[in-house]
């Protein structure tokens, strides 16, 4: 994956992750009190480049560095659901494909960033013809998530027990994602 993505905020550009140069800055951020829902808060470096290392290194999972306007902003993370984070917990259909995502903490916000963001995160899932429908599973108490899903289209479906959490499972059909994002570019509240 490497693609650019204009907004209102800037160009946002997404590249595949070096598990190894990275390493640091991805510490900062997933160590980061604000990004707790990462579940990595007492990671050190070498956990986390052994994790991305990890999901470079296997076939049904993988991790992209965002940049926006050329500097590092966010991680994305794909997964296809059949073999990676949802093995029976629900029935996958053809096109499924999971995300996560997570915006580098900033001492200096921008407002409607993290939207912009998780805009160009599913700009590029539907990027793919194949991709008919991206899944979801924050932990249930991720308010913040939660709105920003719904804002881009994505419908709860249930709560589910994974291992490390309990989640909400949701969905955003390529459909509901384009005419969402159609209906706020005009100017309508969605």
């Amino acid at each position: 994956m490497s693609a650019t993505a204009g907004t209102g905020i800037g160009t946002f550009t997404i590249r595949p992750l070096d598990p190894l140069k990275d390493a640091e800055l991805l510490h900062r951020w997933v160590t980061d009190p604000k990004a707790a829902f990462w579940m990595m808060q007492d990671a050190r470096l070498q956990d986390v480049e052994r994790e991305y290392m990890r999901i470079a290194a296997h076939e049904h999972h993988h991790a992209y560095l965002g940049l926006h306007d050329g500097v590092p902003a966010f991680l994305m993370e794909t997964y296809d659901p059949r073999y990676v984070e949802l093995v029976g917990l629900y029935d996958p259909e053809p096109g499924d494909v999971g995300m996560h995502f997570l915006v580098a903490p900033t001492d200096r916000p921008i407002h409607g960033f993290t939207k912009a963001v998780i805009t160009a995160v599913m700009d590029e899932l539907f990027a793919d013809p194949r991709t008919r429908r991206v899944v979801v599973e924050p932990d249930v108490s991720n308010k913040a998530v939660h709105a920003l899903n719904e804002a881009v289209g994505f419908v709860p479906v249930r709560e589910i027990d994974k291992p490390e959490k309990r989640a909400l499972l949701s969905f955003c059909t390529r459909e509901r994602f384009f005419n969402r994002h159609s209906l706020a570019s005009r100017g309508v509240a969605v």
